[in-house]
């Protein structure tokens, strides 16, 4: 069977109820690649669409928000195609306005559970539980086994969660994750699973081995977000998986392949303003001129290490590297920071 597996979409973000500045917002750059993930659903060439957390970028989104995406996710079970879905931590662990969630196709791991599905290749279990805020790695085999799984008779079982296993890696400095409370351990993956899926990592990768170089008793598959959601993903490609699984005796079932589709992502692009520039009409000047070099449709910050007492009268604002930048470019600015990690 075909599974098409998403993750950290992040509906909702930079989509205010009542915008105070005019400018070009990245909203719906979010629904257009959640839209595009879906096609392969839509066209009838996926059993189950696996949504793996993070659906919103926080628990409390307006109501047309959730609407918006139930819609999308209607249309996919509208086309046969059932959907799994991990609330995440941006949820808080659970699915904004749930009483919408009534389509008898979508299922949601509102807790630790399994679901069990039959096809033409076979019966699948689906095993998971939502984002567990604290503590997860003392109590992780715990929670599996909370999901029931051993009393669902299966031919192939995925275990779905939205979490850091150890040896993931986010961030422009390639930080690897070795240990801490939230991080599950290398060694206590499950081996009754053909793979595990999850979301709450920005990056794609999939984890095969353990830091010894050790296989590790189930792979683990991070298809990444959809979109870029910070400048410490600039340079990260945006996709999701599509995989093909089929049974085996043991009723665990083997990942026989598993192909990256690459997703479109605005260019992000870092300008740094330092001391060593020249007055304001030299300093805007450049800028205009490193603002053309980039693609019209860039994500840019405008970052400055400028001692701001030398533009008093007539200080940079984000509004006037705006009124610089064409509208297609989405602008902010801001002094120059730590970037943060790509985790969701």
């Amino acid at each position: 069977m075909r599974i098409l597996f998403l993750a950290d979409t992040h509906l909702g973000l930079d989509m205010p109820e009542r915008p105070r500045v005019r400018k070009r917002r990245r909203g719906p750059d979010f629904f257009s690649n959640f839209d595009r993930a879906l096609i392969p659903a839509l066209r009838g060439e996926v059993d189950l669409v696996v949504h793996g957390g993070d659906v919103f970028y926080r628990s409390r989104v307006r109501q047309e928000i959730v609407l918006a995406a139930l819609a999308r996710l209607r249309a996919v079970t509208d086309a046969g195609v059932p959907v799994v879905v991990v609330p995440g931590n941006h949820e808080r662990s659970q699915i904004p306005c749930p009483l919408l969630w009534d389509n008898p196709m979508v299922h949601v791991f509102d807790t630790a559970r399994s679901y069990r599905f039959r096809f033409d290749g076979g019966t699948i279990c689906m095993s998971g539980f939502p984002y567990v805020r604290r503590g997860l790695r003392s109590d992780f085999r715990r929670i599996v086994e909370k999901t029931g799984w051993r009393d669902e008779p299966a031919d192939m079982r995925i275990l779905c969660i939205h979490h850091i296993v150890e040896g993931a890696r986010v961030g422009p400095a390639d930080y690897q994750f070795l240990g801490g409370k939230d991080v599950i351990a290398a060694r206590d993956l499950p081996a009754d699973f053909a793979g595990i899926f999850s979301g709450h990592i920005h990056r794609y990768q999939i984890l095969s081995t353990d830091r010894t170089g050790r296989r590790l008793n189930a792979p683990v598959f991070y298809p990444g977000s959809t979109e870029r959601t910070s400048f410490a993903e600039e340079q990260e490609t945006k996709g999701y998986l599509l995989l093909s699984i089929r049974p085996t005796a043991d009723g665990v079932g083997t990942i026989e392949n598993c192909e990256f589709a690459e997703l479109p992502a605005r260019p992000m692009v870092t300008i740094r303003l330092e001391n060593g520039n020249p007055g304001r009409g030299a300093l805007l000047e450049s800028l205009r001129r490193r603002i053309a070099e980039i693609p019209a449709d860039s994500v840019v910050r405008v970052c400055s290490d400028l001692d701001d007492t030398r533009f008093a009268r007539q200080p940079l604002t984000t509004g006037l590297i705006r009124s610089i930048a064409p509208d297609t470019m989405t602008v902010e600015y801001r002094p120059a920071e730590v970037e943060p990690t790509s985790v969701g």
